[in-house]
């Protein structure tokens, strides 16, 4: 009898002894494929980089384990975002420490092109002062770009949740001082 802990050199044999049929894309190739936009989309939940890529191969981690039934879902990347945003909620959740982020770095010169990064700047900290799910439901309406009912299968809850929560989000979004300051041009 072979070893356990993937000693098998094909697909795993069923109880029968026939070979399993591989029902879809490997994980490898698909995580791969996938692993810059999920990185994209957990930096936007989670407003760091490193932190971003730890929720990312976490929820990797826990899909690979269930990716022979994953595989075969109508929409298996619909399934990793709603486990995606649930594993940051979780993180979320667990630790309870506040992230002391400030509006503005110390003045330093700059070229004159950085205008779309310190944007993109002023909005990653404004996302990083809205609730996580207020968070979540904006990264996946606004940046993911899906739809209401995409993003309440996503998280769970209805559409009308998902519209309220996107329209306080926008509105706190609008009144965060680091986005003012860049409609305005205050620097």
């Amino acid at each position: 009898m072979p070893a356990r802990g993937g000693a098998f050199p094909g697909p795993e044999p069923s109880r029968d002894g026939a070979a399993a049929a591989e029902p879809g894309p490997d994980f490898e190739s698909w995580a791969a494929a996938r692993w810059p936009r999920l990185v994209r989309t957990a930096y936007l939940l989670t407003g760091d980089h490193h932190e971003a890529e730890d929720l990312v191969q976490t929820t990797l981690a826990k899909v690979y384990l269930g990716w022979s039934r994953i595989s075969r879902l109508d929409e298996p990347d619909a399934y990793v975002h709603r486990a995606l945003t649930n594993n940051n909620l979780s993180r979320f959740r667990r630790r309870r420490v506040v992230h002391l982020l400030t509006a503005r770095l110390p003045e330093r010169s700059r070229p004159a092109a950085t205008g779309r990064v310190e944007t993109r700047a002023s909005l990653v900290v404004a996302l990083a002062a809205l609730p996580p799910r207020m968070r979540a439901v904006v990264v996946l309406r606004y940046w993911e770009d899906l739809s209401e009912q995409q993003v309440a299968d996503v998280l769970g809850c209805s559409v009308g949740n998902v519209k309220s929560q996107a329209s306080r989000a926008l509105r706190k979004l609008r009144d965060h001082p680091a986005l003012a300051a860049t409609e305005s041009g205050e620097r």
